[in-house]
């Protein structure tokens, strides 16, 4: 099946993804709009994949004050170039997470960055809830680790999606960072942020 300029066009616009690739996706797809997109996407998480280990020392600070003034967001977007940083599509990001983060009050932005303690004593309470079900010990092993794994999701930032599900389509905050890192082709990292509540 012939690729039009036009279904590229298309791609290129719905992706951010670059001419060859867009025409690679779509003759692999055999002309499959949603099968290319799906095809980038692996193409472009594996290049950010690559990309996270350059180091990310230029950046962006985006905020969010809530209407009523009772809720304030910081967060610190870093990337590799000042090019990057100076961008549009930084710079909304970063707005958008901290719009997010105001919403959905996470305490850690990776996984990595949650005590071990604090799991631990998190996944205790669990198997202990899961044993008064009185189902057997590998079930409630099992519930109790699914539970942790919702619990990871309250409280990580990166494995949450997005507040506004409309207008980001259900994705995670960690999916639209890899999407920005491939569109803008440098390793993007949400550095930390800072979440105000008056009276909190």
């Amino acid at each position: 099946m012939s690729v039009t300029a036009r279904d590229v066009k298309e791609l290129r616009d719905r992706t951010g993804a670059g001419m060859m690739d867009c025409k690679a996706a779509l003759e692999e797809a055999g002309g499959d709009l949603e099968k290319a997109i799906e095809i980038l996407r692996v193409r472009g998480q594996a290049k950010a994949a690559k990309r996270a280990e350059r180091e990310a020392a230029e950046g962006y600070i985006g905020s969010y004050v809530h209407a009523d003034g009772k809720i304030g967001v910081l967060v610190e977007v870093d990337c590799e170039t000042d090019f990057v940083a100076r961008s549009n599509e930084l710079r909304e990001f970063a707005q958008e997470v901290a719009l997010h983060i105001a919403w959905a009050a996470p305490r850690y932005v990776s996984e990595d960055e949650v005590p071990e303690s604090e799991r631990e004593a998190e996944l205790r309470v669990l198997r202990e809830q899961a044993a008064q079900d009185g189902k057997p010990p590998e079930v409630q092993e099992r519930i109790a680790q699914g539970r942790l794994a919702k619990w990871l999701d309250e409280v990580v930032l990166l494995r949450q999606e997005h507040a506004n599900r409309e207008k980001h389509g259900g994705k995670t905050i960690e999916e639209m960072r890899a999407e920005l890192s491939a569109k803008t082709g440098e390793n993007i990292v949400i550095r930390r942020f800072a979440r105000l509540a008056v009276g909190e």
